[in-house]
């Protein structure tokens, strides 16, 4: 064997093993990304032509674990802002318009924002999308800020979670995460 197939041999291996590791699937996220729809289970009863009507909102978030941690006033810091769950902003979307504490809001997408303290929640809608965590919160593009109390539960939630349910003129988008619950009133 020549010289040159000798090299020809081994870059062809090395490029062969480039490819296998190349091919690997990433390793799973400890904060995989979830969606909430309302109404709720929207694509399952669109393709079953049972929609209850038209689509009206989807959280995209990312579900952070407790782990035995304590979360509020520790891991989320009580006055700073944080970014309603893990990894990348949580974003709304609404497919229509609607009102959040009386005001008007857009059809659009949104990353939504919170301010924790004890007893209540300020939820945040900002228009700048498509961000990670709240590094680069920027209060001048907030479209929306409300203030939801905060509701103990006796049970523990694991992991961070986002529902929206029905309410009267509209849903609730229900946030519960260890033993807090609150829930964001949107109306139509």
């Amino acid at each position: 064997m020549t010289l040159r197939n000798v090299v020809v041999a081994v870059a062809l291996l090395l490029s062969l093993e480039k490819a296998n590791a190349q091919s690997k699937p990433a390793s799973m996220d400890k904060s995989p990304m979830d969606m909430a729809y309302y109404p709720t289970d929207y694509p399952v009863l669109k393709i079953q032509d049972k929609t209850p009507g038209p689509l009206v909102a989807r959280a995209i978030y990312s579900r952070p674990q407790k782990n035995g941690r304590k979360l509020f006033g520790e891991l989320v810091e009580y006055g700073k802002v944080w970014r309603l769950g893990a990894n990348e902003a949580t974003e709304i979307e609404f497919f229509q318009d609607v009102k959040i504490d009386n005001k008007k809001v857009k059809k659009g997408r949104y990353t939504m924002y919170a301010l924790v303290d004890t007893d209540k929640w300020t939820i945040i809608l900002n228009k700048e999308t498509d961000t990670w965590g709240a590094f680069r919160y920027d209060s001048t593009k907030d479209v929306v800020r409300t203030t939801v109390p905060v509701e103990k539960q006796s049970d523990v939630t694991e992991a961070f979670s986002m529902e929206f349910e029905k309410a009267p003129k509209g849903a609730r988008l229900v946030i519960n995460w260890d033993d807090v619950q609150v829930k964001l009133p949107i109306t139509w």
